[in-house]
């Protein structure tokens, strides 16, 4: 006859690991600390809509989990972060709808990265570009390799917009003078010019970029929690004067303009688009 354990122990049992929705995602846990790896090499880790609602749901799962102290993020392979949003979504875009859900969407998954009450890590290698930087600039420290690139291009290739959030997120970190200069220019910040301006917390060889990145993790989660978790809501509330409610007006000018149809139609053609501003 099969013998249960106490009630205490079923009340103590340690909960399961998450299982990402998607194979797009991998989640492993590593004692204290949780990975959560974006996992479409191919595609440099362009970021689906089941991977948005599976990064969600991690951090969910991480908020509960008492056995994790740190979330860190990376992506697959050696070519990218999270190379922006997968481009081909972007095609079915129509009406307001499209273009307002689209930015509530980015900002309740966003936002939910941001609030978690436990640290987050960025392990960055490669391209973090658009909907990447802005998962990176949501999580609290930023470690890149030599190789990593960040920037918002969105000025030459789609000609959408930033949401508010992520226009604030990247003022916060850089100022509001290098956010116009990156995102008027379209250029890309390369990882010793991120250090110097504080964007990245560290940068490190390729090679040393994963050990380093859990030093830093197990060394957060050494620390008292509710220490870490106090300093983040304090930060928070301090920076909330800066996030406004979402400007419609601006999404829908760019999401339904004819430029942006143009961008999406060239980026996925691999030709220069060609603007008319309108």
């Amino acid at each position: 006859m099969t013998t249960l354990p106490p009630a205490s122990d079923l009340t103590h049992a340690e909960p399961p690991d998450f299982v990402p929705p998607t194979s797009e995602l991998l989640y492993e846990r590593r004692g204290e600390i949780a990975l959560l790896t974006f996992n479409r090499p191919a595609a440099r880790n362009a970021m689906t809509w089941p991977m948005y609602q599976g990064l969600y749901d991690a951090c969910e799962h991480v908020e509960r989990d008492d056995r994790v102290r740190v979330l860190v993020l990376r992506g697959a392979g050696d070519q990218a972060f999270v190379a922006g949003t997968d481009i081909a979504q972007f095609q079915s875009f129509a009406t307001p709808d499209d273009a307002l859900n689209y930015e509530r969407n980015g900002n309740r998954y966003i936002g939910r990265l941001e609030v978690l009450g436990k640290p987050t890590i960025a392990m960055i290698r490669g391209y973090c570009v658009g909907g990447g930087a802005a998962l990176a600039m949501a999580c609290d420290l930023r470690i890149a390799s030599e190789d990593a690139r960040f920037g918002v291009p969105i000025a030459r290739t789609l000609g959408n917009t930033l949401s508010s959030q992520n226009l604030a997120r990247l003022v916060t970190l850089i100022g509001l003078a290098r956010t116009k200069e990156i995102i008027f220019t379209a250029r890309f910040i390369e990882a010793e010019e991120g250090r110097a301006i504080g964007l990245f917390n560290e940068v490190v060889a390729p090679e040393r970029l994963e050990t380093r990145t859990m030093e830093v993790a197990r060394l957060i989660a050494s620390h008292a929690p509710l220490t870490l978790r106090s300093t983040k809501q304090g930060l928070r509330r301090l920076l909330e004067y800066a996030r406004l409610e979402e400007d419609e007006d601006l999404i829908l000018m760019c999401y339904l303009s004819e430029d942006f149809k143009e961008g999406v139609s060239a980026f996925i053609q691999k030709r220069p688009p060609q603007w008319r501003g309108r």
